[in-house]
């Protein structure tokens, strides 16, 4: 199959995508015309069908995998598809892991490493709660190599959310080194736990959505329960430890506008906070990145709260 990835300006292109998402729209002149984004493993675009009474536009819904026809262009300095013709595509006709964005590291490797890291913490009942989820519940670790970090906005991929762990993890291992003050064994196991909610979050794909859980309740506080659900199976869970690593999760987006039911209170939570943040809004700016054509300004990007500019390329 031709991947989205490779797809150049000016193409003529057919091939099967699932079809991540479709609304109706109409143009300022009144003509009606659908918005598509299709999705395989490599990513999304954005389509356009103008002509929605063509009769080379079968019907189809969202996560109908469909055979496309149509023409590539740029558009924002990002490919855009306009499709001429459109049909549902058989059982048979496609391999459903072709259409799932996963990341681009091994998620076996880096579950390893995680557990690793796991291996290395010295205080007893943080590896004891650590071994708890990431060693004994098997359910639970299928769910977090597979869940995203995000819907969209970073990580929005099978083995995001793992991938967005290790990233902060290791931001936290340097910070621990760097900066004696800080409990060690306390923040890397708060980096661990900081995202578990997720699993319950998000749906699984190809649907990645939120859950009716993560939009009443959300992945902070989601974390904070699971958390303290595996300190009372311990039993013997210092009750001080166990306020300051649910302190941590809680205060991890560091500001009440940003989600977090507290503010950094303790020096780990300041660490894990910006270290959360960083990664965020570099695998944001990434992502950015890789969906430009060509150098040049990319747009207003919400989350980096500036227009950013792309110098891939340039000498």
């Amino acid at each position: 199959m031709r991947y989205l990835k490779d797809l150049k300006d000016g193409e003529h292109v057919q091939g099967i995508y699932l079809c991540k998402q479709k609304t109706s729209a109409v143009t300022k002149n009144g003509k009606p015309y659908d918005n598509v984004i299709l999705q395989d493993k490599t990513g999304s675009i954005d389509c356009k069908i103008w002509d929605v009474s063509n009769a080379g536009i079968m019907d189809f819904d969202v996560f109908d995998y469909i055979d496309i026809i149509g023409d590539v262009s740029i558009f924002n300095n990002a490919m855009q598809i306009s499709i001429k013709r459109a049909r549902v595509a058989k059982e048979g006709e496609y391999d459903p892991a072709d259409y799932l964005p996963v990341s681009e590291k091994n998620i076996d490797d880096m579950y390893k490493e995680l557990l690793d890291i796991i291996s290395r913490i010295s205080n007893v009942h943080l590896k004891a709660l650590l071994e708890e989820f990431f060693v004994k519940d098997e359910e639970f670790i299928k769910e977090f190599k597979f869940t995203s970090a995000a819907k969209s906005v970073h990580h929005g991929f099978v083995g995001g959310l793992l991938e967005h762990t290790l990233s902060v993890t290791k931001t936290c291992v340097f910070l621990a080194g760097h900066y004696p003050v800080i409990n060690k064994d306390l923040l890397i196991t708060a980096a661990i736990c900081h995202d578990i909610g997720k699993v319950r979050e998000f749906s699984a794909f190809p649907i990645n959505d939120y859950t009716d859980e993560g939009n009443l309740i959300g992945h902070i506080v989601i974390g904070y329960e699971m958390v303290g659900e595996v300190c009372a199976k311990l039993g013997n869970f210092p009750k001080n430890l166990e306020n300051e690593l649910k302190h941590c999760i809680l205060a991890h987006h560091g500001k009440l506008e940003f989600g977090s039911p507290k503010r950094p209170a303790i020096i780990e939570a300041v660490a894990l906070n910006y270290a959360d943040d960083l990664d965020a809004k570099m695998e944001t700016f990434k992502e950015a990145l890789d969906a430009s054509v060509e150098p040049g300004w990319l747009g207003f990007n919400k989350m980096l709260e500036s227009n950013i500019r792309s110098t891939h390329g340039e000498n």
